[in-house]
């Protein structure tokens, strides 16, 4: 009975959907706001789906897929009130990567396996320390995502006809220069026409007639107004050369059946990596989403959760044929601003979304690649964060150190590579500021008791210490680099003395290799005939040396609770 209750508290703690205490209270005027907030995100978040799908390597219809799917999912069953989440800007150079390298039965084995691991990621509790991943790691991969995405445009912006775009970053823009008189102008022009309406649609929609379009996302505008400008211009001027999404992609606007892919352990292998990089980058964008919502709706979401509905989605999404998918943080936005505040609108995006494929997905076919291209490149410079780039550059050479590290590993190998080599960067940074954080040093002659004594000493200043006695004092955490510092310290300053007191009242705790180290202390001592005295150890530092047998190697007499009994023992040893 006491297993099943702890088992189903358990649950409850990292498993319970905000969909749950959402609609304990819903009413008429909640429903009617979820309502219009679902409609414009799921305007908002069609031509970017099919953008990112595109983007990716995979048909138009696959993103909205995608964005049905793992939006119904992640609103269904995720931690916050708000989250819409779909396909982002943020996989399309992991998810393209994969593709060409694995196919696109590859993908969807290491999307499902990437939606695995974020259900034990949630299960497991990890959803709180995502969030302690490095700042610096975050804004260089995300630009250096954002220059990959703008780069990996730059054929359909300009309409340039090649045979072949290399997927390293250097030799494509090689590639670009080297067919530099290739561009089709009429693409050329519609692109950078699209680039600079959705840049401006904002200011032009500050003008009191236009106002009332404000809500309309201009990357929506632009592909109504080039699609159409491109549909006149082939049929009254003649001009062919302006490629469309049906002229490289066949639509099919049919649900397509779940199919569970052939699963092998070979192939399980060999996509561990691509998968972890997905589930690592997708908690990470669905938890920063999620933290920049609430505190725009003075909610908190529940992290754990969060991750585990994410994954659920990552499960869904691949069944019925889709991509990756996370937290977007640009229509999670959109959702808040037009008053959703429940699960309830990102499942109406969802339906919107299903009810366009549906019946108007053919009229996709007529859209220009150049204006798909444009949505793109102003994603990705709304990715790039050029600003928190800057910034960082103004920190520590150790964050500019990751910071450029990252970005760089991001655009010219991958992400999962500068995942990686980032993160162990940040831990190496890390371990060694943590080093840095304790201090060692050596007590000549007299202890001035008004620096925080270990007692209580009446009227006493100081205490005087005695000829062949050294006093080291350790000011932090024991661990592996604070223990080769006392080394190096003892090496520098130390004699021959009789006694050695090791002030510990400052070490909050000791690890196995500053366990070691102090053994290897002890031991070096008693061979050269030298006493080692402990004072001030706290309780716990004291039960972990207990446990380690530093009584029985020391003696419990030369383990003291404070400096005056250590300084009595001394006194003893000398003689």
């Amino acid at each position: 009975m006491d297993n099943t209750l702890s088992f189903k508290n358990y649950v409850q703690e990292v498993f319970r959907p905000k969909m749950i205490s959402a609609v304990k209270n819903y009413d008429r005027k909640t429903f009617m706001t979820d309502l219009m907030a679902g409609i414009i995100v799921g305007i908002v978040a069609l031509p970017l789906a099919i953008a990112f799908g595109i983007a990716s390597g995979v048909s138009p219809e696959k993103g909205i897929v995608t964005a049905i799917v793992a939006g119904f999912v992640i609103s269904a069953f995720g931690g916050s009130r708000v989250q819409i989440g779909g396909p982002t800007g943020a996989f399309i150079v992991i998810v393209a990567g994969i593709i060409d390298q694995y196919g696109m039965q590859g993908l969807t084995v290491a999307t499902l396996m990437a939606g695995v691991f974020l259900i034990l990621l949630g299960m497991l509790k990890l959803g709180t320390i995502i969030k302690f991943i490095p700042y610096p790691i975050i804004v260089g991969f995300t630009s250096g995502i954002a220059v990959t995405i703008f780069t990996t445009q730059i054929k359909d912006l300009l309409g340039m006809s090649m045979e072949v775009v290399p997927s390293d970053f250097i030799e494509k823009w090689i590639a670009y220069i080297q067919n530099i008189g290739n561009i089709d102008p009429w693409s050329a022009i519609l692109g950078i026409i699209s680039v600079a309406l959705i840049g401006s649609w904002p200011i032009i929609t500050n003008y009191k007639p236009l106002c009332i379009l404000r809500k309309i996302p201009g990357s929506l505008i632009a592909i109504i107004l080039i699609t159409i400008v491109a549909l006149l211009l082939k049929n009254f001027a003649g001009v062919t050369t302006i490629e469309t999404i049906g002229d490289r992609f066949s639509i099919n606007s049919t649900l397509p059946k779940a199919t569970v892919p052939a699963l092998s352990w070979e192939v399980i292998k060999s996509l561990v990596g691509p998968a972890m990089t997905i589930a690592v980058l997708g908690a990470i964008e669905s938890l920063l989403s999620a933290t920049v919502a609430d505190g725009v709706i003075g909610d908190h979401h529940r992290s754990n959760t969060e991750l585990i509905g994410q994954g659920l989605a990552n499960i869904a999404s691949p069944l019925f044929g889709g991509i990756p998918a996370t937290g977007a943080i640009a229509r999670t936005m959109t959702n808040i601003n037009n008053g959703g505040r429940t699960p309830i609108s990102g499942i109406i995006h969802a339906v919107v979304l299903l009810l366009i494929f549906l019946f108007l997905m053919p009229l996709a076919q007529y859209i220009p690649m150049a204006c798909l291209a444009g949505v793109l490149v102003v994603v990705a410079y709304g990715m790039s964060g050029w600003r928190s780039f800057m910034a960082l550059m103004r920190n520590p050479k150790s964050d500019i150190t990751v910071l450029i590290l990252t970005f760089l590993l991001t655009i010219i190998f991958d992400l999962t590579v500068a995942i990686e080599v980032g993160l162990l960067c940040a831990c190496l940074l890390f371990m060694r500021r943590m080093s840095e954080t304790t201090d060692v040093r050596v007590i000549y002659d007299e202890i001035d008791l008004n620096e925080d004594a270990d007692m209580e000493r009446g009227n006493l200043e100081h205490l005087t210490i005695p000829n062949g006695v050294e006093v080291y004092e350790i000011n932090g955490p024991y661990f592996f680099g604070a223990g080769n510092r006392f080394e190096d310290i003892m090496a520098r300053y130390g004699n021959r003395p009789k006694v050695r007191i090791i002030r510990m009242r400052k070490v909050p705790f000791i690890d196995s290799t500053g366990l070691h180290n102090l053994e290897n202390l002890c031991l070096m001592s008693q061979k050269e005939g030298i006493t080692i005295v402990l004072s001030g150890v706290v309780p716990k530092v004291e039960q972990v040396l207990k446990n380690n047998g530093f009584n029985q190697l020391l003696g419990e007499e030369n383990i003291c609770n404070h400096i005056d009994l250590a300084l009595a023992r001394a006194r003893e040893i000398v003689g």
